[in-house]
């Protein structure tokens, strides 16, 4: 059902050209003046070797530096022969002095043929990576706590891989990871869900909490759909772009909406050049008018009276996908596709009394999962067929057991609820902390496992980002 960290990129960068040319090189010297010629080279150029080598390397163990080393050159000697199968990630071992919510280190098992988002919830007892009420940067709907949620296990859980473990998250190593670069989450809701869960969590790893600053808040929000916050000592900034459908919704002379499936959204070009983008889209492909698609689904100047949902999505889609395609350079920028996030009204949707209150506890048999989504399944389809690398973060299923993670009925204060009034509950976002703090550790270690970050000047080490 989801594909494994091997097979998560569309395509690979090609061999580098440099290992071909020093093998010529050492070829067509005679033996004895190959063996003497190579020696000395290594020789002079060990120095400036482990010089370049990357920072993280300085504070670990020489066992552990000496694999993610192998691990690091294996990687650049392989791309050629693995662009046909897939990224390699080989196994990596974490031995850095870890935080109260680390207890420990985490060996990071042969990802190779792993799948990070195939596995289970366990129990947990160290502490979020933010505690509750400690982020001033929370939507007051996300915010489970404030609004007076009475229960805290939800919060005791951590996401699993079956066959492989991933480091925790770290907040001082993903702001090194993302020194002096621009991460934009480009999407609906559930991608802000994300995003402020990512600032939350970067935000506590601080000592000085006054380094974080808002360089543009809610009111350009409202007005540009566009908000971003800035980490002054890393100089890299984490921001959020709203674009639910990712296509341009337009509105006529007529005050008729329609959403044009063949043209992108006009806010592309406030990311085009990120260093890293994370794009979403699906909840909105279930609201009323858009599953019913009568006479809102546009290409050029004909509007469908009546399109399928599923076409209209893989059209959006496509448009999506070209774009990528002839905008975005994949030498500077990785793009990221989050998965569709489960939701779990009962009795409803969430415009119909649906409801998810009092559920304090995960799905724990997976027979008890839905059915994996069509959208998801359209959505790997145009992936694959991309020339962009894109790198499909597949959290539909993790998402789907955490039946206990949504605010429901803490969407908004006690005081605003009222007694005895129906309140239409949240089953759909999260709390935070709570579950998009796991796609974040799993955003973390990729990014960590590929080496991202760490070689900007390196040439040695390729990683599996190029």
């Amino acid at each position: 059902m989801a594909a494994s960290l091997k097979n998560l990129f569309s395509i690979l960068p090609h061999f580098p050209t440099t290992l071909s040319f020093s093998l010529s090189l050492s070829l067509s010297l005679s033996p004895p003046r190959t063996h003497f010629f190579v020696g000395s080279v290594l020789l002079l150029l060990l120095p400036l070797f482990f010089c370049l080598l990357p920072a993280s390397f300085a504070d670990t163990s020489s066992d552990a530096a000496a694999e993610t080393l192998v691990s690091h050159l294996l990687s650049t000697s392989a791309t050629a022969s693995c662009a046909s199968r897939g990224a390699s990630l080989s196994a990596v071992e974490e031995t850095e002095k870890r935080s109260p919510r680390d207890g420990g280190a985490d060996e990071v098992g042969d990802v190779n043929s792993c799948d990070i988002f195939d596995g289970n919830w366990v129990m947990d007892d160290s502490e979020p990576v933010y505690r509750p009420g400690s982020c001033p940067y929370i939507d007051d709907a996300f915010n489970c706590f404030k609004n007076g949620r009475p229960d805290s296990d939800f919060l005791r859980f951590r996401w699993k891989p079956y066959q492989c473990q991933i480091p925790r998250f770290d907040g001082r190593k993903m702001l090194k990871m993302l020194r002096g670069k621009r991460l934009v989450f480009v999407g609906d809701s559930l991608n802000r869900n994300m995003w402020e869960s990512l600032v939350c969590a970067l935000r506590e790893s601080l000592v000085d909490k006054n380094r974080v600053f808002e360089v543009s808040g809610k009111r350009e929000f409202r007005t540009q759909g566009f908000y971003s916050f800035r980490f002054l000592d890393y100089k890299c900034s984490i921001d959020f772009i709203r674009s639910p459908f990712l296509v341009q919704e337009t509105m006529s002379r007529t005050l008729r909406e329609t959403l044009r499936l063949d043209v992108i959204q006009d806010s592309s070009s406030k990311y085009r050049d990120a260093d890293l983008i994370v794009f979403n889209t699906g909840h909105w492909w279930t609201h009323q008018k858009t599953f019913k698609g009568q006479n809102y689904f546009q290409e050029g100047n004909h509007v469908y009276e009546k399109l399928e949902v599923t076409d209209a999505y893989s059209k959006a889609l496509k448009t999506w996908a070209q774009w990528v395609d002839a905008n975005i350079d994949s030498n500077r920028t990785r793009v990221f596709f989050r998965g569709f996030s489960a939701s779990h009204f009962r009795g409803g949707q969430w415009n119909s009394g649906g409801n998810c209150d009092g559920e304090t506890q995960p799905i724990t048999e997976e027979t008890q999962l839905a059915p994996y989504p069509w959208m998801m399944r359209t959505l790997e389809s145009v992936i694959a067929e991309m020339k962009t690398p894109v790198l499909y973060l597949n959290i539909t299923k993790m998402t789907d057991y955490r039946k206990d993670g949504h605010p429901s009925i803490f969407r908004q204060p006690e005081a605003s609820r009222g007694d005895g009034i129906m309140v239409q509950q949240d089953c759909s976002h999260w709390c935070l902390p709570g579950v998009p703090d796991s796609w974040n550790e799993l955003l973390y270690a990729i990014l960590q496992i590929s080496g991202y970050g760490s070689r900007s000047n390196n040439p040695w080490i390729s990683g599996l980002f190029q």
